[in-house]
């Protein structure tokens, strides 16, 4: 599987979109086209024919394999609250952030933060290799598990997406794994399982906190299950929370 490179890419798209720029490794033509065939109308406004989705085209067209991700029948802006682009940017140096702020609202013990870097994990940029691999899977899992909590993802929608992320370079394994992931059931225990370490278990829930909305009942629902089923304290969950949104 390929699934840091995938990752790598949705963090590129993410600090374009938050600057304004186009995103990297997409495919804007094949998506107009593809998303006009299967939406049958192509209505550039996102509001043309057709009764199951209700696209907002701008927002697809700036956001990618994301936008698609998040930015479907939930009718969202891609540049308002809801999509947090420079959370998932930068989601391994922010969560090590949450952690310092948290120790040293805890004791105000710099050194203490040294000293326990190689118990808590290191964060997912710095990785390489197979670490970096394994950290990739976790984090997109948990993304795509966030962005289904609503329930808003149909099976045409699934497709789309599938598309996207293989036009970002997915090989065929990392294809079949995206597939099983929007299919599979939303599993809060078994998602925290996946986690290699306390950093680990932080950056998932700051790159699911910067694909939900918490102004949404069920999404706020599963942040709070997620939150508890990763050991995460409510003072760490608040931390990375305020992280991803001073992170815009």
């Amino acid at each position: 599987m390929n699934a840091s490179k995938i990752l790598q890419q949705l963090m590129q798209q993410a600090g374009g979109s938050q600057k304004g720029g186009s995103s990297s490794g997409v495919d804007v033509k094949g998506m107009l086209s593809g998303l006009s065939k299967q939406l049958g109308g192509g209505s550039s406004s996102g509001q043309g024919g057709g009764s199951s989705s209700s696209f907002d085209m701008k927002s697809l067209l700036g956001g990618g394999a994301m936008g698609l991700l998040v930015g479907s029948k939930r009718g969202r802006s891609m540049g308002g609250k809801a999509l947090k682009y420079g959370a998932i940017a930068g989601v391994g140096v922010l969560a090590w952030k949450a952690w310092q702020s948290s120790q040293a609202a805890k004791n105000g013990n710099a050194q203490q933060n040294t000293t326990q870097n190689a118990t808590e994990g290191e964060r997912v940029e710095a990785l390489s290799g197979e670490y970096q691999e394994r950290r990739s899977l976790e984090l997109l899992q948990a993304m795509i598990m966030a962005a289904r909590a609503d329930g808003h993802i149909d099976e045409q929608e699934q497709a789309l997406i599938t598309e996207q992320i293989d036009a970002l370079g997915a090989d065929q394994e990392m294809h079949n794994w995206v597939e099983q992931q929007l299919k599979a059931p939303l599993d809060a225990q078994a998602l925290a399982r996946e986690a290699d370490s306390p950093q680990a278990a932080r950056e998932m829930y700051l790159i699911s906190v910067a694909v939900t909305d918490d102004q949404n009942p069920m999404e706020r629902a599963w942040l709070d299950q997620l939150g508890n089923a990763l050991n995460l304290p409510k003072e760490m969950t608040a931390e990375l929370e305020r992280q991803a949104q001073q992170a815009g």
